[in-house]
């Protein structure tokens, strides 16, 4: 980071409501086309808001192996890219879980560095302990209208069925080289504000 703080500054900042599961797993979807080997995002937001929805939309348009949870008690998750998925020849999707870590030096420890130049790598709860991994990164914020506070993350407390068609607020943010403007995604960001 520079001394004046600009590398701690996004490039642009988009935000858009879900009011749905599928909306988010959508968005998810339309932004995997765009994301490439070596993308690093970090998602964000209380339980319940749609972190793993949003990762299993990042799945399906990378044409990885379906059954995306939560890597909650194992940490990290890697799903390969299938020849007959919609991306053959894709990155594969590792899929991390840093709530149980406290440190960046914790997040080293799981050696994430040899799969990020083949992968995307999206890392739950990341913020503040994943930065350091690359110079760009995209950032998503998922709210939930009426979060549920803090606690312990579960796999199936993910939109609840009780609660799909509660909106969801999801803020992406730009940071590094890699994400100079706000990607493309066509009809998923027509909620943007």
């Amino acid at each position: 980071m520079s001394s004046d703080g600009q590398a701690a500054r996004p490039k642009w900042e988009k935000t858009f409501t879900a009011t749905t599961a599928e909306q988010t797993h959508a968005l998810a979807v339309a932004l995997a086309a765009v994301l490439t080997a070596g993308d690093l995002l970090v998602l964000s937001g209380e339980l319940g808001a749609g972190k793993t929805t949003f990762t299993q939309g990042l799945g399906e348009g990378l044409g990885v192996r379906e059954g995306i949870i939560s890597p909650t008690f194992v940490l990290v998750r890697i799903h390969p890219n299938l020849p007959q998925g919609t991306r053959p020849g894709g990155p594969d999707l590792v899929h991390v879980d840093a709530y149980r870590l406290e440190s960046a030096a914790e997040i080293d420890d799981i050696d994430l560095e040899n799969t990020m130049d083949s992968s995307v790598t999206v890392v739950e709860w990341g913020r503040d302990r994943v930065e350091h991994l690359s110079e760009s990164r995209l950032e998503i914020d998922l709210h939930r209208a009426i979060g549920l506070g803090s606690g312990s993350p579960s796999a199936s407390l993910d939109f609840d069925t009780e609660d799909v068609d509660e909106p969801r607020t999801i803020v992406m943010r730009g940071y590094g080289p890699r994400w100079p403007g706000a990607p493309e995604l066509g009809a998923a960001m027509e909620g943007a504000v």
